[in-house]
């Protein structure tokens, strides 16, 4: 693969309880374990909440990409993704939902839309095989 892009990020402090920069400055959060896990909370962000957050993002983009290839208007769409991480023998495994939003499309041209995106999207692609990921159209 020939990058065309280069994202550059550094974690420094404890892991989860530290912090994470980007190389840019643009991405500068202080991190902090959910109570859920055992932590303290907080105003701190996570790991899968920033990987929630950048596989929505992406798989919207790849969403888009494909309407406008299908010449498919589609306004007011949006994805969200629920990223859930959770035992997995002696390990820890993540758990993906994303749940895709297309008002006034059709279920069949929604699917449809939704499955293209999920071969396009580079995120789906590097999770796929690795981790569940479930898609569902609203």
């Amino acid at each position: 693969m020939n990058s065309l892009y280069t994202a550059k990020a550094t974690s420094t402090g404890a892991g989860r309880l530290g912090h994470v920069a980007s190389s840019d400055g643009v991405l500068e959060h202080e991190l902090s374990i959910p109570k859920e896990l055992g932590g303290p909370g907080g105003a701190g962000t996570n790991p899968e909440q920033l990987f929630a957050a950048g596989y929505a993002a992406c798989f919207h983009s790849a969403l888009q990409n494909v309407a406008r290839r299908e010449k498919t208007r589609i306004a007011d769409s949006s994805v969200t993704a629920e990223v859930g991480i959770g035992r997995q023998g002696d390990s820890y495994g993540l758990a993906v939902e994303l749940v895709i939003s297309l008002p006034g499309i059709d279920s069949e041209q929604a699917e449809k839309l939704v499955a293209a995106a999920h071969q396009m999207c580079p995120y789906s692609n590097a999770t796929r095989g690795n981790i569940d990921v479930a898609l569902k159209v609203a």
